[in-house]
């Protein structure tokens, strides 16, 4: 284990800290400016070679590029992974293996025996591991979350999740399940977290994929654009019933997210397209989650979402100011490493009922 080059993270922020980014993409020109915002030094590497373009609006800002993944690690206190999914169990163990604290995009990794195998290696390393499932920091799901903690709709009964966008064709490893995981593996991914935070572990899975083309014309010179969606049906161990629906669409589709969650005592709404609304099933006041609709979001219907409001704090920048204090000492962040594994697990499971056609029976641990 090396030591790391500035020491912790302060009370109020990362200031001092020196972050390792790995990749170069839609991710990282997320997570860059946060940890920027949050007073962090930042180097970039990126197998792509697109480190430097990345790199290069922020040099005034101290942004520099390493040179491989071993001078990254060794000048950096925390590894930030913002790669293609395939690359995050090798990065990730040698993040940990350097002793450097770890946040890592979801998901985890490809497969839950790789991402159980991660959390193990970093418990037993005594090094932080973070699953970056940013959708947890969004205004809305934050209060949502928050609502049914404090049990304001009751046991949580019923719940309807959907998401959807422009098929991500800007990065072709996407359209390779065996790569991606697919739909029900990056983009799903997220709801399914969701849906296990509010209504418990998840006991049944049941999942369809459907894929095709959007065109428009006709002739064998106009194949089309990809499309996917997936849906998904949960049974949880209390008995709630989670329905998913997930949508890789056509060209400029605009992104859009929603939730319902049916408890005794009320209902949670939210649609990321027109603010949030509630309307409980007795008839009393609202108690729907604050925030307002998710605008700016990418056409491409990325993971790189924005914040409701010009004046929202960026969820990037929350969940980062959050792991970086647990890092130094704080509370530990709303997601754990075995959170990440779960999510994983759901996932796969999710993958493999619609690969069989069957459902798929959970139990047992994550490990």
């Amino acid at each position: 284990m090396t030591e790391p080059v500035s020491g912790t993270a302060g009370p109020a922020g990362p200031r001092g800290l020196v972050v390792g980014l790995l990749g170069a993409g839609a991710m990282a020109r997320a997570h860059l400016p946060a940890w920027l915002a949050l007073g962090a030094r930042v180097t970039v590497l990126s197998a792509s070679g697109r480190a430097a373009e990345l790199a290069r609006p922020y040099q005034d800002r101290g942004v520099t590029v390493a040179r491989d993944l071993g001078e990254l690690l060794g000048g950096c206190d925390i590894v930030d992974i913002c790669t293609p999914t395939p690359s995050h169990r090798e990065l990730a163990l040698a993040a940990i293996a350097a002793g450097r604290p770890v946040v890592c995009e979801k998901p985890l990794a490809l497969t839950t025996e790789d991402a159980a195998f991660v959390a193990r290696t970093a418990e037993a390393a005594g090094v932080p591991l973070f699953p970056a499932h940013v959708v947890r920091y969004f205004p809305a799901y934050a209060a949502a979350a928050g609502a049914v903690g404090a049990g304001r709709i009751g046991t949580p009964s019923a719940l309807r999740l959907t998401r959807a966008g422009a098929y991500p064709v800007w990065a072709p490893w996407f359209a390779d399940p065996a790569l991606s995981g697919g739909i029900l593996v990056d983009q799903m991914i997220h709801d399914m977290d969701f849906a296990r935070l509010l209504a418990g572990e998840v006991v049944r899975v049941h999942a369809r994929v459907r894929v095709g083309r959007f065109t428009d014309g006709d002739g064998p010179d106009r194949p089309g654009h990809p499309t996917a969606s997936g849906t998904a049906l949960f049974t949880h161990a209390s008995g709630a019933v989670s329905r998913l629906l997930g949508v890789w669409g056509r060209p400029g589709l605009p992104f859009r997210t929603t939730f319902r969650v049916s408890g005794p005592d009320g209902v949670l709404e939210h649609d990321s397209t027109a603010g949030a609304a509630g309307t409980p099933a007795d008839g009393r006041d609202a108690q729907a989650p604050a925030g307002g609709p998710e605008a700016g979001a990418p056409a491409d219907g990325s993971d790189a979402e924005a914040p409701g409001s010009a004046s929202a704090e960026s969820p990037y920048l929350t969940q980062l100011r959050e792991f970086a204090a647990a890092v130094a000492g704080g509370p530990p962040p709303r997601v754990s490493a075995w959170d990440g594994v779960a999510a994983v697990r759901l996932a796969t499971a999710a993958a493999e009922s619609a690969r069989t056609g069957k459902p798929v029976e959970l139990s047992g641990p994550l490990g």
